[in-house]
C-alpha cells in the first residue's frame, strides 16, 4: 500500500520597513524608500503519517547564508516538531531584498548583517510554521513539466547554454481544490536594476500573483534553478515594474497552460531526503598587482562600450559586470579570504520519480544540465541558493572566457566537474537506498 501524502502550507509576508540597504548590486546607492510588492516566505511541508518528510522554506531573498539557514531551520523545525535536518531553506535571489538578512556574502563585496531584521523575519516565519500542523491534510500530487524562453536565457549570448524548462509539483486536496504548487525555473530575478530602491520579489513574485489569478489561491513556492549565467538580459524590454509583470506573467501563463493541458504523472509518498557534504578547495587568488591590472583593463573596456551604446545595452552590462568582477577580485587580493576547503551541503529530495537536487551555489546552466542528463530519476530539478551561499560556480568555458563570475568565484576551474560528479553519485546512492 502506498503512503498517503500530507501537506501543510503557508505564505507569510516578510517585507521590512524602509530605510535599510538593498542587496545584490555594487552600483546601487541609497536605502529602501518603500515597498512596491511584498517579499514573502512560502512554507511547504510534505510528509506522511509515519514519516516527517521535508519542509521547504522558500524566501524572497538575495541569499541565505549558513547562519540564516541555521536560524530558520532550527526555529521552524522546533515549531513543527521535526528534526532541523528535514528543513530546506531556499532563496529566490531577488536583487531587491534586504542586504541585512545575510550581510557580506563575498570577501570582495561589502555588506552588514542586521540582527534586528533577521530576528523579525525569523519570528514571522516561525509564526507561520506554528500554524502548519493545524492545516495539515491529505493531498494528491501530480507532476508537470514545461518550457519557456520568454523569462530568461544565457546572459552572455542568446545562443548560449540555458535550461528553458520548468517543473511544477501540483498538490490538490481530496475535493480537487488547489492546495499548493512547488515550481522552479532558472534565471536571475534582476529585471529591476540598481536604480530601484523599493522592495520587490521581481519576476518570481509576479509569477506567484498571476498564478493566483489564473488557477486560484494555492500556496505557490518558488525554487531558483541553475541560474549562475542566466538572466533576462536578452529578453527583457525594460527594467521597470511593468516588465517584471510581463515576464512573471509569461511564466505563470506557461505554467497554467501546462497544468491544464498535460497528462500529469501521479506521485505518491513517501518523501525521501538524503544529505551529504562535498569538500571543495578554495582557489588561489592572483597577486594584487595583477588583479589591479585586470581591473584597469576591464574599466577601459567598459567605458569604450558605454561610449558606443546605451547604458542598459547588453554589451555594456557585460563589460560593466566584468569590471565589477575584476574589482571584487582586487578586493579579495587585498584582504583576508577563505583558505583550505569549503564544506558544501548537497541534498536530494525525492517523491517517486521526481528528484530535487539542492546546492548552495549559483550554478552555471551547463552544470545543471549535466546533472539532469546523468540523473537516474525520470524528472530531476537542479536547485541553487539552498542551505547556505557559496557564490558562483562557473563551468570551464566561463573560466576560459574571463566572464564576471570567473573573477568572483571562490573556486577553481575544476570545481564544477567535481560538484557534478558528487551530485550524480548522491542521486544514484539515493535511488538505490531504502524506500
Amino acid at each position: 500500500m502506498t503512503a498517503a501524502l500530507l501537506l501543510a502550507a503557508q505564505d507569510v509576508r516578510i517585507t521590512p520597513g524602509p530605510g535599510h540597504p538593498l542587496g545584490g548590486y555594487l552600483a546601487r546607492h541609497g536605502v529602501a524608500t518603500g515597498t512596491h510588492d511584498d517579499l514573502e516566505a512560502s512554507l511547504i511541508w510534505l510528509s506522511t503519517e509515519d514519516d516527517p518528510g521535508v519542509l521547504w522554506v522558500a524566501l524572497d531573498a538575495l541569499a541565505v547564508d549558513a547562519g540564516l539557514t541555521r536560524t530558520l531551520a532550527d526555529a521552524v523545525a522546533a515549531a513543527v516538531g521535526i528534526d532541523p535536518e528535514r528543513v530546506l531553506v531556499c532563496a529566490s535571489h531577488t536583487h531587491s531584498g534586504p542586504e541585512g538578512w545575510t550581510g557580506p556574502l563575498h570577501p570582495g563585496l561589502p555588506g552588514r548583517r542586521d540582527a534586528g531584521l533577521v530576528g523579525r523575519m525569523a519570528e514571522t516565519v516561525t509564526g507561520a510554521a506554528l500554524r502548519l500542523r493545524a492545516c495539515r491534510g491529505r493531498v494528491r500530487a501530480r507532476w508537470h513539466a514545461g518550457s519557456t524562453e520568454a523569462v530568461g536565457g544565457n546572459r552572455y549570448r542568446p545562443d548560449g547554454p540555458h535550461d528553458t524548462s520548468f517543473g511544477v509539483l501540483e498538490l490538490r486536496r481530496d475535493d480537487g481544490s488547489p492546495a499548493a504548487l512547488l515550481f522552479d525555473y532558472a534565471s536571475h530575478p534582476t529585471v529591476l536594476g540598481p536604480d530601484n530602491l523599493r522592495w520587490s520579489a521581481d519576476w518570481p513574485g509576479a509569477t506567484r500573483r498571476e498564478l493566483a489569478t489564473l488557477i486560484g489561491q494555492p500556496v505557490a513556492a518558488f525554487l531558483q534553478g541553475a541560474a549562475g549565467d542566466a538572466s533576462s538580459r536578452f529578453v527583457r524590454r525594460g527594467r521597470d515594474h511593468d516588465e517584471v509583470r510581463t515576464l512573471g506573467g509569461h511564466l505563470a501563463t506557461s505554467i497554467a497552460r501546462t497544468l491544464a493541458a498535460t497528462s500529469a504523472t501521479a506521485e505518491t509518498g513517501p518523501v525521501r531526503l538524503s544529505r551529504s557534504a562535498l569538500h571543495l578547495p578554495y582557489r588561489e587568488v592572483p597577486t594584487l598587482e595583477h588583479s589591479l591590472e585586470l581591473r584597469q583593463s576591464a574599466e577601459r573596456e567598459w567605458q569604450r562600450e558605454l561610449a558606443c551604446h546605451g547604458e542598459d545595452h547588453p554589451a555594456v552590462r557585460i563589460a560593466q559586470t566584468r569590471y565589477e568582477g575584476c574589482a571584487m577580485l582586487a578586493a579579495m587580493a587585498a584582504t583576508d579570504r577563505p583558505t583550505g576547503c569549503a564544506e558544501v551541503p548537497v541534498s536530494v529530495v525525492t517523491l517517486g520519480e521526481i528528484a530535487w537536487l539542492h546546492t548552495p551555489f549559483e550554478l552555471f546552466a551547463s552544470l545543471g544540465l549535466r546533472i539532469r542528463r546523468g540523473s537516474p530519476f525520470r524528472h530531476t530539478r537542479v536547485i541553487g541558493y539552498t542551505d547556505g551561499y557559496l557564490g558562483y560556480l562557473p563551468d570551464a568555458d566561463g573560466h576560459r572566457g574571463g566572464v564576471y563570475e570567473s573573477y568572483v568565484t571562490l573556486f577553481g576551474p575544476d570545481a564544477g566537474d567535481k560538484l557534478v560528479e558528487h551530485c550524480l553519485k548522491l542521486l544514484r546512492a539515493h535511488q538505490a537506498g531504502p524506500i
